[in-house]
């Protein structure tokens, strides 16, 4: 007869591990939040969501046509070329015009952001060929600039199937936009065929022009989109290690001009990203000044392998870089070290997440739980930027202890302060194929085998249209309480009608709280004006270069924030540090179109407590002038919109 203590003993070290395994589970999870606290901290945000306009045509489409060798993927194929950018196209001071890409019909949209007043009529950005073949090219993202220098904005379209074009802005004939307002440029003639991602402006030797980063995925002069295509189509080799990517392209801008015929020149710098990820599979890109050199970093964001930070060595017309990669600690693992991960990149954004007055870069992955078991990046800088001179990245992953590590398949992110505190927000794209069949056995048994395999598309289990992964996830909205990020979209009206891509951020009426859009897969896109500030106070500043004169044919003076009526080009990666009484240290500086494919406005906008509401603040401003010099200057002032021509002396309003 077995003896009640001998069942003990012949079970114990079972029981043990189960205890074992039930506690690290729950330390593992973390922590949710009550109904009450969901609505504590949803009630300090309100938008009202609006369509994005949509022209008339067919938009059932929920696919793309393929290479043959693709076709049993094809939903996968279909996963992106949504985009949406938020800026100041007509020249009116406010960035209250939207360009977005609706894959649906392949169209790239300008129009007045929804509630802004009918300036002009919604038209698309078409193209006739040879320059765009729709039997074999798709527009993927949209990036506005003033690619010229002449004091308007254009527009840089990118696609799969061909380099990027410019559609720069002709002489000023008004604020009604049209077509006709733009004439196109190729930026790369004679390149080929290029699968573009993310692109990004920013000066990148120091000699005051804005250069372009570009970043592709399939191997460039594939034929991913060409139904007649013959031959084998490749995939990535390897999920952790792929190097079998599209080439990263820095083009150093040469020279602009403005006036009815407009122009623009860059040159391919070849060879200069060598041995340090160049055929690496990007999906989104990030450009900031790490090093307070004000010559900035660069951070692929890629797919199916390790991320790569480039400290910045430039001189003005000669691009130089170096490989800077984390420090592995014993509590640290292998891929969480900032360059040495094997995850998933597909967004990248810069703040300042923990208020220590330093940047931060939080990175979209897979994160979905029971899905391939990764992770988002939260990589709190140190402050110690020494250590890129000696190719360390001084930074640490805590994505884990701020919150922010989980919550679904992740694209485009954005650090923003949506309710004027002080403290940022952050919100993010999510979800990858909506659909009714759940397809995540079959892709973790994808995961999971010989690489030798993966680069073949007849090994890789069907993803078509009815499938699903990761499809029904609410986008993130992530607010900071106490030492974590807590994610508050359920209790928030933010539900979207698709997959998420890009998420771009700007004050678009100009009454200092941020709104935002949201371009979604196969389905409508959404714009969100926020109304729940409740009269917060916040600084914010439209920092500007003089332009050449020789560039200034038929432009305008800009009315709009307080000083708008100054000409000039905006002053990408100019920094404003912000000074509190209380010693804390506010910074940002202008993104010349960082992340997937979601671009935010020109504008730094700091929210700043109450208290603050009519006192004159310490404002330090860092840039490079025209010439490439850097400058310095150092400014008191009050609460509200500013325009400032950098280098010139206050104006009224500064």
């Amino acid at each position: 007869m077995t003896t009640r203590d001998g069942l003990f003993r012949r079970h114990a070290p079972r029981v043990v591990a189960l205890a074992i395994v039930v506690g690290l589970y729950g330390l593992a999870r973390q922590p949710e939040l009550s109904g009450t606290e969901q609505a504590r901290l949803a009630g300090r945000f309100r938008f009202a969501r609006y369509v994005l306009p949509e022209l008339s045509g067919d938009l059932s489409r929920t696919v793309r046509q393929v290479h043959p060798g693709l076709k049993r993927i094809e939903s996968w194929i279909s996963s992106v070329g949504a985009a949406v950018a938020l800026n100041d196209l007509d020249g009116d001071g406010l960035p209250n015009d939207v360009v977005y890409v609706d894959p649906r019909a392949d169209r790239v949209i300008v129009a007045p952001v929804p509630g802004t007043g009918e300036r002009y009529e919604a038209f698309t950005l078409g193209l006739v060929p040879p320059a765009y073949n729709p039997s074999t090219m798709a527009p993927m993202g949209c990036l506005p600039g003033d690619l010229n220098e002449d004091g308007q904005m254009d527009i840089l379209l990118y696609f799969w199937g061909r380099p990027p074009i410019a559609f720069l802005r002709r002489g000023y004939t008004g604020s009604r936009l049209s077509r006709a307002s733009y004439v196109t440029r190729e930026i790369a003639p004679g390149a080929g065929r290029w699968f573009t991602n993310a692109a990004t402006l920013a000066d990148l030797d120091g000699d005051g022009h804005a250069d372009l980063v570009v970043g592709n995925y399939f191997p460039d002069d594939a034929r991913i989109l060409d139904a007649r295509a013959v031959g084998r189509a490749e995939m990535q080799h390897s999920m952790t290690r792929a190097d079998n990517g599209g080439r990263k392209h820095l083009l150093r801008w040469i020279d602009g001009a403005g006036g009815s015929e407009p122009d623009v020149r860059y040159a391919d710098e070849e060879g200069v990203l060598d041995r340090m990820g160049d055929n690496s599979w990007t999906l989104a890109i990030g450009a900031a000044d790490l090093d307070g050199d004000l010559l900035p970093e660069i951070y692929f964001a890629n797919d199916f392998g390790p991320d790569r930070l480039l400290h910045n060595r430039s001189r003005p017309g000669a691009f130089r870089f170096a490989l800077a990669e984390g420090r592995k600690t014993l509590n640290s693992p292998s891929s969480k070290v900032l360059g040495r991960d094997s995850y998933k990149g597909m967004g990248v954004d810069f703040g300042d997440l923990n208020g220590d007055g330093v940047l931060d870069i939080f990175v979209s992955n897979i994160a979905a739980e029971f899905a391939l078991e990764e992770s988002h990046f939260a990589f709190l800088g140190t402050g110690d930027s020494a250590l890129l001179r000696r190719g360390i990245a001084p930074f640490s992953d805590e994505s884990e202890r701020l919150g922010l590590s989980r919550s679904g398949w992740g694209w485009d992110a954005k650090i923003a302060d949506f309710d004027n505190d002080g403290t940022p927000e952050v919100i993010q794209a999510l979800g990858f194929m909506r659909g009714e069949t759940d397809r995540w056995p079959e892709l973790q048994e994808l995961a999971m085998g010989n690489d030798e395999l993966l680069s073949d598309p007849a090994n890789w289990p069907r993803f078509g249209p009815g499938d699903d992964l990761s499809g029904h996830a609410r986008n993130r909205f992530a607010v900071r309480d106490g030492e974590r990020f807590r994610d508050i979209a359920a209790g928030m009206d933010l539900a979207e009608p698709g997959v998420s891509r890009g998420i771009a951020v700007a004050d678009v009426d100009g009454d200092g709280a941020l709104d935002f859009a949201v371009a979604n897969q196969w389905a409508a896109s959404s714009f969100y004006r926020n109304q729940g500030t409740s009269g917060r106070s916040f600084l914010g500043l439209h920092l500007l270069l003089p332009v050449d004169r020789d560039r200034r044919e038929a432009t305008r003076s800009r009315p709009g924030h307080p000083g708008g009526d100054l000409v000039g080009r905006p002053a990408l990666g100019a920094s404003a540090r912000v000074r509190l009484r209380d010693g804390r240290t506010l910074q940002a500086q202008v993104d010349g179109g960082n992340g997937h494919s979601g671009k935010r406005s020109f504008d730094l906008h700091f929210g700043l407590d109450d208290a603050l509401a009519n006192v004159a603040l310490e404002v330090e401003l860092n840039w490079r002038d025209p010439s490439g010099r850097v400058r310095r200057d150092s400014r008191r002032l009050t609460p509200g919109w500013h325009t400032v021509l950098l280098g010139h002396p206050a104006t009224p309003g500064d």
